[in-house]
């Protein structure tokens, strides 16, 4: 299956160089290139590319509000947040936002297309450590909410709950598996369920919803 993919960047260059490296991949199709927010968003539509790699700091809209209305329009599309460093503002709200992972400007070429490929399959490519340390690193910026401040969290049996407090962690599934004394493939159910139940995207945005919900507690 080819992937398609929508480019938005506001340095032509940029946008060029990815181009060229995607073009050179059979499975891989640049469909469009975004020179804005609101092209990007109005690419998106009319092109309805699986991918989305992202700019974050561009003229009329910025990435992160690009990202929120794209996701709106088409939810089923990947994003993926193209930043400078990997523990920046930009970076935290793009997961917020509902970014399927971030990606700095400099990763070599075959980063790029491992991410892009492990997105369009419905993974993220940012580990849970990493977003945790972004979520404890901008912790001013959560909300100040107590768990009943969720009724989703109400849809959780209390095994659910317990995998996703070691999700939000930091734990992979194996290590979850080990403290919790599952399969490792029990543990991945659950996370499915819980995915399913929470109206989720991917892991990242349990690891957020843990801490919003506030079953964890930036350190």
């Amino acid at each position: 299956m080819t992937i398609r993919i929508l480019i938005a960047d506001d340095e032509a260059l940029l946008r060029m160089a990815f181009s060229m490296v995607l073009d050179a991949e059979p499975d891989l199709e640049p469909v469009g290139e975004a020179k804005d927010g609101a092209d990007a968003v109005r690419l998106a539509n009319d092109l309805r590319p699986d991918v989305v790699l992202m700019d974050v700091r561009m003229p009329t809209i910025d990435g992160i509000e690009a990202t929120r209305q794209l996701l709106r329009i088409r939810p089923q599309t990947r994003i993926l947040i193209l930043t400078t460093f990997d523990l920046d503002e930009y970076a935290f709200a793009g997961l917020k936002a509902g970014a399927s992972g971030f990606l700095l400007k400099n990763a070599r070429p075959e980063e790029l297309l491992a991410a892009i490929r492990t997105v369009a399959a419905g993974n993220a490519v940012v580990s849970p450590r990493v977003t945790r340390r972004l979520l404890e690193k901008f912790r001013p910026h959560l909300p100040d909410a107590d768990t009943a401040s969720d009724e989703r969290l109400s849809r959780l049996s209390t095994r659910e709950r317990e995998v996703l407090v070691q999700v939000g962690s930091g734990l992979s599934n194996a290590e979850i598996a080990a403290t919790l004394h599952l399969a490792e493939a029990t543990v991945k159910s659950h996370l499915g369920r819980i995915l399913h139940k929470l109206e989720l995207r991917d892991r990242i945005q349990a690891v957020i919803f843990a801490y919003e919900s506030r079953l964890i507690h930036p350190a």
